[in-house]
């Protein structure tokens, strides 16, 4: 059978997932359904790539492509090859770095250091006070380390969990001085606070996913995409079919071209599925 979407894409936390950070049984059936008829399944996600291949261990029949920190990198759920990467400068890092201390922000940067045991460095010793809760006690994946802008050289993200208000002061700053050197993301659907995340000028979900989608010959109006925050915006936008979560945000609400009839403790990723592709 040929259908008129060839690729899935999907959002995790507060799509895939339900609030416990669980696939569902009907969400699992129905994207192993699609992938046995040859749609391809792509998960694309603001977490690290360590992270999202743990919950998405439930789908491991699929080995999706992970479009792991935003897009900023790119593995083969499988084998762990990296097909696709962008990594921010090392001098706009330190450009972002020093101006967020000016506001009080210190950041947690993702890191491309998968094979070599962790993702996540930070500088604060005090960590859980620093940062918020943005590193846990026992995360074996974040190494403390010192800031030098000459070594760090495979920066994924920078990362500051704030109170919104906060962190929307230091964002209209820094875009001052922005002139096409880095993206920049502010996500609200996670927490209390917001996650201010700043990246290659590629970092970006649609972009990484843009790329991918031309080595395989399939074409944007062949995507169906799902999402529920600010990340997924432009991956909504961009796709023949982009569903916002009905629990997203308001501004992802406005971006899908259809809101889910479900949120995501309600199977609203399979129940668009189910009525898209006629299962």
């Amino acid at each position: 059978m040929s259908y008129k979407y060839k690729m899935v894409v999907t959002d995790l936390d507060g799509t895939l997932l339900n609030d416990e950070k669980k696939i569902s049984e009907k969400d699992i059936y129905t994207l192993n359904k699609l992938h046995d008829k040859g749609v391809k399944i792509v998960v694309a996600t603001g977490r690290n790539y360590f992270m999202a291949k743990n919950l998405t261990q439930q789908i491991k029949n699929i080995d999706p492509i992970i479009l792991a920190n935003n897009g900023a990198i790119v593995r083969r759920s499988n084998t762990d090859e990296v097909i696709g990467y962008n990594y921010l400068k090392p001098d706009i890092f330190e450009k972002i770095y020093e101006l967020g201390i000016e506001f009080g922000l210190y950041p947690v940067l993702h890191v491309d250091e998968y094979l070599n045991g962790y993702d996540m460095i930070y500088e604060k010793e005090n960590f859980e006070e620093t940062y918020l809760g943005y590193i846990k006690k026992d995360d074996i994946r974040a190494k403390h380390k010192d800031f030098n802008a000459n070594i760090l050289t495979n920066i994924l993200a920078v990362c500051y969990l704030e109170e919104f208000e906060k962190l929307n002061e230091f964002y209209n700053e820094i875009n001052k001085f922005n002139k096409g050197e880095f993206n920049s993301i502010c996500n609200k659907n996670i927490s209390k606070r917001a996650l201010l995340e700043f990246l290659h000028v590629d970092g970006c979900k649609w972009r990484a996913l843009e790329k991918y989608i031309k080595t395989l010959n399939i074409e944007p109006e062949e995507i169906i995409s799902f999402g529920d925050d600010n990340n997924d915006i432009e991956m909504l936008k961009n796709s023949g079919v982009g569903v916002a979560m009905k629990n997203g945000t308001e501004e992802v609400l406005k971006a899908g071209k259809i809101i889910s009839e479900y949120d995501n403790n309600n199977f609203g990723v399979s129940v668009e599925l189910n009525k898209l592709f006629n299962i």
